[in-house]
């Protein structure tokens, strides 16, 4: 039985062995990098049924650490089984001036091919990145130009780990093709000499570290036109703009002002003055804002009521003269008086004096020729009254000296 047992345990070994040879190792390991950013990369050749079953593991260690002989490496692992066929290392922040040695294999159905090592050294392998930012300024005839220096995966600046690092600064005029300068310099803002006045020039930017011959990419061109001595009609025309702007400016403000003296004149005073009973009566209440009248039931009971009515219409009354006025008569006739007397007073109409006096008596309405009619009084009988004003003053006027009888007809 023990034997049966080691045979099958050597078959399992065996097998085992068998798949391992067969399982293929990444292929064409390279490091992808720029200034601290480390991206190792690798090929593999797959099935399309192996393409979800595969994996891959990445380690490094200090490659001093190999060196050691009693002493086994420990492996720091960096992505374990992985579908994708890279793994980042600018997490585990490798130092800029150390040496590393980098392993990557492939795992399938718990089984796993051989390592595949390779040696890095950010200082020597790390690619240099250009500037990160370039821009120009005039400088009277003259351009300086203002370089920002590239920076790590920590956004500092790649001078802590290059010390060392200059610029080359490359420029020509614009129109004059491929003529091109150089100038070399360490300083992050550099002026640009002997240019022309009013040229147009175009620069860019590389970064360089002589020890390990790095260089970098260079920047897109940035191009700016230089200045120099001012014409005397640049100068003229830039002052009359500015008088221009300063009368235009001051005409707004003018404008302005006056039309807001207009609103906040018309608003709190305006044209429109008060009648003189409002007046009044805001001096006598001692307010200037007027206010609402109300009904005081006092002030309606000291009130008079007065009645309107409408003009009335004169009435034109015609007097005959009496008979007894056409008459001549000498004197007075005492028989003559008592018989007219005696004979109006059968008939009772007429008017007659007694006992000497001037007094008239109101005749009755029977008779048919009469002084003045009833007049019956009332709150509205204006037209009765006038009348009988206008009768009283013909009567006194008719009377005669002998007391006579007077008959008129209205």
């Amino acid at each position: 039985m023990s034997a049966a047992f080691y045979a099958r345990l050597l078959f399992f070994c065996l097998q085992t062995v068998v798949v391992e040879a067969e399982l293929a190792q990444p292929q064409n390991v390279t490091l992808i990098t720029l200034n601290t950013n480390y991206t190792l990369s690798w090929d593999w050749n797959q099935s399309p049924a192996e393409s979800h079953t595969v994996t891959f593991t990445t380690q490094y260690v200090g490659k001093y650490k190999l060196q050691f002989k009693k002493k086994s490496p420990v492996w720091s692992t960096v992505c374990d089984k992985t579908l994708i066929r890279s793994c980042d290392l600018t997490v585990v922040s490798l130092h800029y001036l150390g040496i590393y040695m980098l392993r990557v294999r492939t795992n399938m159905n718990g089984s796993h091919s051989s390592w595949v090592q390779k040696e890095f050294c950010p200082d020597k392998d790390a690619a240099l990145g250009p500037p990160t930012n370039v821009s120009l300024s005039p400088a009277g005839s003259d351009l300086d130009v203002v370089i920002s220096d590239p920076v790590n995966s920590s956004n500092v600046t790649m001078r802590d780990h290059i010390p060392t690092l200059y610029y080359n600064i490359v420029y020509w005029e614009r129109s004059a093709g491929t003529q091109t300068q150089m100038l070399k310099t360490s300083a992050n803002i550099v002026t640009l000499p002997n240019l022309k006045a009013w040229t147009w020039y175009c620069v860019r930017v590389q970064s360089c570290y002589d020890f390990y011959n790095k260089s970098s990419s260079s920047t897109s061109p940035q191009c700016m036109q230089t200045e120099g001595n001012v014409p005397w009609w640049q100068i003229f025309l830039y002052f009359l703009g500015s008088l221009v702007i300063c009368f235009l400016v001051m005409l707004v403000s003018l404008s302005t002002s006056f039309w807001c003296y207009k609103t906040i004149k018309t608003t709190f005073y305006p044209s429109s003055q008060l009648p003189s009973h409002l007046k009044m009566y805001l001096d006598s209440t001692g307010s200037h804002m007027p206010g609402l009248l109300t009904p005081d039931p006092e002030s309606e009971l000291l009130c008079d009521i007065a009645t309107v009515w409408a003009e009335p219409t004169v009435l034109e009354i015609h007097n005959p003269p009496p008979e007894s006025l056409l008459s001549p008569q000498s004197g007075p006739d005492p028989d003559n008086r008592h018989s007219r007397q005696d004979s109006s007073s059968s008939g009772d109409s007429g008017v007659y004096s007694t006992g000497g006096s001037s007094n008239l008596q109101q005749p009755s309405t029977s008779q048919s020729c009469t002084v003045a009619k009833d007049f019956v009084w009332g709150p509205v009988d204006l037209e009765q009254l006038k009348m009988q004003e206008i009768a009283s003053g013909l009567k006194s006027q008719l009377l005669v000296a002998d007391e006579g009888i007077v008959d008129m007809c209205v």
